[in-house]
């Protein structure tokens, strides 16, 4: 499946697929409709959230501001926005989206 990505007027917002606890971080590819990102840290006290917004700032090139996982959201599929100019962010994120896990 594609991603899918809604704009906004100050950036995307998009449903990413979490994997806590992996061997190693990484990104790329789709679950779904949602980005894939294993990260090491556990989903305790939101030391996976905090792992996912510093990873995708990284993939996508912005501060961790500019990159919002809600506080306190539970599971594996998360809804982040992002903010940034809309058509950079969507170039990026398909790239993402159709490589496999790096």
């Amino acid at each position: 499946m594609s991603l899918e990505l809604s704009p906004h007027e100050d950036g995307l917002s998009f449903w990413i697929h979490v994997t806590p606890r992996a061997r190693r971080p990484r990104l790329g590819g789709t679950h779904g409709e949602a980005l894939r990102i294993w990260v090491r840290e556990a989903p305790v006290e939101g030391a996976a959230n905090e792992a996912c917004q510093r990873a995708l700032a990284q993939a996508l090139g912005l501060d961790r501001a500019e990159v919002e996982v809600p506080p306190g959201s539970r599971g594996r599929r998360k809804r982040v926005r992002v903010r940034g100019d809309p058509r950079l962010l969507e170039a990026r994120l398909r790239a993402l989206a159709s490589q496999p896990p790096s």
